[in-house]
């Protein structure tokens, strides 16, 4: 083992003790440190055992460790525990050592924290790493932003770690500056919070219109995951729904209310702040609150009738069309993702690399997919894309799923069955393709009753006008519009 450690890392829960080993895996020294102490001890003798990875007992023991410049790395829980931790290293690091944030923080945190850290003389990288227990072992999706300066100095690690797609890139690159890296991983997550409802909500019609069984609806995911559809996603679907237990798919047996951690909610706040209709993701966080109400929709089923759900038709081309619905949807939320990279990236000067985000994603973590590549390719084509619907790959698909699709939305509305990520995807699809949107009569009610003022078709466009619309106003107007 050499004498200084390459790399150390704070925080042995599974994705830390995991990295750790990947690291070590990939010809790495590595230092491990937790505050609870005993981890260390069982971390070294049991799972470490054997391999370049050393375990220290104190902040000071592996601070010492690290040779020059320093690189540590948190994955310890987001918040208040990352900013102790940093003031605890601050005394203990030199100028040019660098702080590596590797959980799920909340980017306005990370722009916080690299504006600190760097007037301490010292770097700050905040980086998204995504793909769960097992990625974090074999090769995880990572999105590294924050010190530009940092980047030379971790990125062989992070590289060498990374899942690797076909052709051997790694799904790791630089993003950006400041919070670059959260954010990604933030709407990387909104995406998985939007792809995971579309997925449940094709299990719920398939359970309870088409009256079909675990082991049917495995093989239609099954079948699913050879073509468009191919991702990880519909992967852990089709195996889950195959899973017995005592001779009954034990995901009958799971109660219906979801969990979620805040980073599917950041990803809708950060859309209403800038404005962006990310209607398919806020359903999607919205229908995991809904679950949430168990008892609660469990007495209101006793009360509130709605109509019995009744499938007559073709099977087999219903399965298909609710391929195409599940494939539609999916293209519009990754579409809105990247409209809020987009926005956020002018609004905080970051210059992203939208072709290399896909490429980051199509191994490693958990929304990577077959079609992030025709991602890769529509950015490489046009950098300027303002959305992939736009692009004649999504704009072909689309158009050839979108009678499926509006087949299967109309059966949810007429039977009764909740489809809000579905649904929202097609009105969002609906309402961007539609060149004249009521939005007149909604403007002309603000300027009635708030004097808020609109803009005209027969004049130019910055010009406002308020009309005295009963009579008894005057000619002061608000100096709210906004648009």
């Amino acid at each position: 083992m050499k004498d200084k450690s390459d790399i150390g890392l704070i925080g042995l829960a599974v994705m830390g003790e995991n990295l750790i080993l990947n690291m070590a895996n990939h010809g790495y020294t590595v230092t491990a440190y937790n505050r609870s102490t005993e981890k260390v001890k069982s971390f070294i003798e049991g799972r470490a055992d054997g391999k370049t990875i050393r375990g220290a007992y104190s902040l000071e023991e592996f601070v010492g460790s690290l040779e020059k410049p320093r690189k540590v790395m948190l994955m310890v829980k987001a918040g208040d525990a990352v900013d102790a931790t940093i003031e605890q290293l601050l005394p203990l690091l030199e100028e040019g050592d660098i702080i590596i944030d590797g959980g799920n923080t909340h980017f306005p945190d990370t722009n916080r924290r690299v504006k600190h850290v760097e007037s301490q003389g010292l770097y700050y990288i905040g980086t998204g790493v995504s793909g769960g227990e097992e990625g974090a072992l074999i090769g995880p999706s990572i999105m590294p932003g924050g010190s530009p300066e940092a980047w030379s100095a971790v990125k062989p690690i992070f590289q060498h770690i990374s899942a690797k797609v076909d052709d051997g890139q790694p799904c790791c690159d630089w993003v950006g500056e400041n919070g670059a890296g959260h954010f990604v991983k933030m709407v990387h997550n909104g995406i998985e919070y939007g792809d995971m409802q579309l997925i449940c909500e094709a299990y719920q019609i398939m359970k309870d219109l088409l009256g079909m069984d675990a082991d049917e609806m495995h093989e239609v995911f099954a079948e699913w995951n050879n073509g468009d559809l191919d991702s990880y996603l519909i992967e852990i679907t089709r195996d889950i729904l195959a899973y017995k237990e005592d001779g009954e798919a034990l995901v009958e047996s799971i109660l219906d209310t979801a969990g979620q951690k805040g980073t599917g909610k950041w990803t809708g706040v950060a859309a209403l702040e800038l404005g962006v209709p990310l209607t398919l993701i806020g359903e999607a966080v919205f229908a995991r609150c809904l679950s949430a109400q168990k008892l609660e929709r469990v007495e209101a089923s006793k009360v509130i009738s709605g109509p019995q759900s009744q499938f007559e038709g073709d099977k087999a081309q219903f399965i298909n069309d609710l391929k195409d619905a599940l494939l539609a949807s999916k293209i519009v939320s990754y579409a809105q993702g990247y409209v809020l990279m987009r926005e956020a990236a002018a609004e905080h000067g970051w210059n992203l690399n939208y072709g290399g985000i896909a490429l980051m994603w199509r191994g490693g973590c958990i929304i990577r997919s077959a079609f992030l590549g025709n991602i890769k390719e529509a950015f490489d084509k046009n950098g300027a894309l303002n959305n992939l619907l736009l692009d004649d790959f999504f704009k072909e698909k689309i158009e050839a799923a979108q009678a499926g699709w509006r087949r299967v939305a109309a059966a949810a509305v007429v039977n009764g069955i909740p489809a809000p990520a579905i649904s929202s995807a097609l009105s969002y699809f609906d309402g961007y393709r539609t060149a004249r949107l009521p939005a007149n009569l909604l403007q002309a009610q603000r300027d009635y009753f708030g004097a808020h003022t609109y803009e005209r078709l027969d004049r130019e466009r910055g010009e406002f006008f308020h009309t005295n619309w009963t009579g008894r106003g005057g000619d002061t107007s608000s100096s709210t519009y906004n648009v």
